[in-house]
């Protein structure tokens, strides 16, 4: 950690030079009104998603599987787009900003803070778009075509970075734009996985990817109904109506325990018989857990799939990771190591052997939810939310709790804090264990536990600046 510190501090010194040219976006005006960020707001997304659709031009990869599906979600990435890193570089940005420690970064007002993070931001991209070139990601490119696909890359992913630098600085009606791209990328893919009208020719014959457009196609050309409801609610490699109603169903179970909340009794100390509830919400770390799960996993499958392709099959890959072509879904999947371990089984690892695959399931959900619980209680820490730093906060409102000594407030606010982080962190192991079982060609339950959650934090967002207008 020390190491990774210092790297990243000489890296801060490195840069200062060039944040004088830097581009940078100027605060919103405090007269801009809500109307006016809401029509900003969908101009930024449709730029999002326009780049989304614009496939890289001058490419020759005639591979149909994506090794990186698995992390398009969190990173709300499109693969052989100018989208394809997504949030990617903002993510390590940060991440490596902020490992330079409170010595380097303490003296840094907001505007340098964002300086130096959209400069790494902009160096990680050229990193990752030479990176995906030089390993052969978009095949076999002459020094002309390799040019061609890295500025298109890096105008991409540059985009995204001003994008969001627009959100931060007030243009919008949230203050995340990541955070509202990766659940636009998460709903968007799964609206198109329910109401596609794109035909495949599959086994059983041509039929739609939507699973609703499926399902009443099935219903008006197939003269045994209940067949065609089977296949519409079954079918297998394909989106099917099943797979909708769990989608839709962990999404409402989400959005209920996101409301679900601890009510604390507090008092005004200038006030009298001036009371409140203070709320303390079970989910008190939100979306963190998953975000760094998700986090992890994705480290875990990046490095194995790097020693499987690099190094192929051997004693060392075996415990950490082999991957192969998955003839169902066309894309790759973890058959042994660590890989394995931290992924839910498929149905057809569950029809092939079902003893070994609830195995293997438990054993995922004991991860999950280990791993879950584990960043949900450390993530306090990090956020400055502990109990003795809530109270503090509670303190300057000049409000107290009541009925309770000063001596025990903060016992008995830890009390509620800690139940939250604990209990909300295995509900959202479990959850996502779910959403990984049941969602099927819909995504992942990572992908749902960040879209709900998100979704429910603009609502919240929203309707509180409405009310204060």
């Amino acid at each position: 950690m020390a190491g990774l510190r210092f790297i990243a501090s000489v890296v801060l010194c490195l840069l200062k030079p060039f944040l004088r040219y830097l581009p940078k976006v100027k605060s919103a005006s405090r007269n801009l009104t809500f109307w006016r960020r809401l029509i900003y707001t969908a101009i930024y997304l449709f730029i999002f998603l326009g780049c989304s659709q614009i496939p890289l031009f001058r490419t020759h990869s005639t591979m149909d599987a994506d090794p990186f599906r698995r992390m398009r979600g969190i990173l709300a990435s499109s693969p052989r787009t100018a989208m394809e890193f997504g949030i990617s570089q903002i993510v390590i940005a940060r991440y490596m900003y902020f490992s330079a420690g409170s010595r380097t970064t303490k003296n840094h007002h907001a505007a340098v803070r964002n300086a130096y993070q959209m400069i790494l931001g902009i160096i990680i991209t050229i990193v990752q778009a030479f990176a995906c070139i030089k390993y052969g990601m978009y095949g076999q490119l002459g020094w002309v075509d390799s040019l061609c696909v890295m500025i298109q890359l890096s105008v991409g992913a540059i985009t995204v970075i001003y994008l969001d630098q627009y959100f931060q600085k007030g243009y919008g009606i949230i203050r995340s734009g990541t955070s509202l791209f990766v659940a636009t990328n998460i709903c968007c893919s799964m609206r198109q996985k329910a109401f596609s009208i794109t035909r495949i020719n599959s086994e059983r014959g041509d039929e739609f990817e939507g699973a609703v457009i499926a399902l009443f196609h099935l219903l008006f050309t197939r003269t045994d109904k209940s067949g065609a409801l089977y296949e519409a609610f079954f079918r297998k490699n394909l989106p099917n109506f099943s797979n909708l109603l769990a989608t839709v169903f962990i999404f409402l179970l989400v959005v209920w325990f996101h409301g679900v909340c601890f009510l604390v009794p507090v008092r005004s100390t200038n006030i009298k018989e001036r009371n409140a509830l203070c709320p303390i919400k079970f989910f008190y770390t939100s979306n963190m857990p998953i975000i760094l799960q998700s986090s992890f996993v994705s480290i875990i499958y990046l490095f194995s799939q790097f020693l499987h392709w690099n190094f192929g099959p051997n004693h060392f890959t075996y415990y950490v990771g082999n991957w192969k072509l998955c003839e169902h879904s066309g894309q790759f999947i973890p058959v042994s190591g660590v890989a394995y371990l931290v992924t839910t089984p498929s149905y057809a690892h569950i029809a092939a052997d079902p003893f070994l695959a609830l195995f293997f399931m438990l054993l995922n959900l004991l991860i999950m939810v280990g791993g879950c619980a584990f960043f949900s209680i450390k993530w306090p820490k990090f956020s400055g939310t502990t109990a003795k730093e809530v109270l503090e906060k509670i303190r300057k409102l000049q409000w107290t709790m009541d009925g309770l000594k000063n001596s025990e407030m903060e016992s008995e606010l830890k009390r509620y804090i800690v139940t939250a982080v604990g209990w909300g962190g295995i509900c959202i192991g479990a959850l996502t264990v779910l959403g990984d079982l049941f969602m099927g060609p819909f995504g992942t339950g990572a992908e749902i536990l960040l879209a709900a959650t998100i979704l429910c934090q603009f609502h919240d967002e929203i309707f509180e600046e409405i009310e204060d207008h």
